[in-house]
């Protein structure tokens, strides 16, 4: 299935190259959940004044069945290395979340409190 993908770029100019690595990146989603839906991904510079060098934020959406997950703050000087960052913490979260959805993650036992 072809997953949609909606990308943005704020306050810096489009990127071919960038744009191609978040697609490639976003294809494999599906290998770590079933049911991706959709994703939305915004990269931008942040109007924040800093003494050296441009820093990017990568931001992700996901929606799953049944959940919707997100990756706000994955911050580099890199703009590439931003959305390495994002796509690797959103992995994460996709498997952790496709885990808790087939029961393989364990229910904890309420703590007894109290003097027994």
């Amino acid at each position: 299935m072809e997953l949609p993908i909606q990308i943005t770029f704020r306050g810096m100019a489009p990127s071919a190259a960038l744009e191609a690595t978040v697609r490639d990146r976003a294809s494999k989603l599906e290998q770590f959940h079933p049911h991706v839906v959709s994703c939305r991904v915004v990269i931008e510079t942040p109007a924040r004044h800093k003494q050296q060098g441009k820093e990017f934020v990568a931001r992700l959406d996901i929606k799953v069945a049944g959940a919707e997950i997100a990756v706000n703050r994955e911050h580099s000087e890199d703009a590439f290395v931003a959305v390495r960052d994002a796509f690797d913490a959103a992995r994460r979260k996709l498997e952790d979340h496709a885990q808790i959805q087939r029961g393989d993650v364990k229910a904890r036992a309420p703590e007894k409190t109290g003097g027994e």
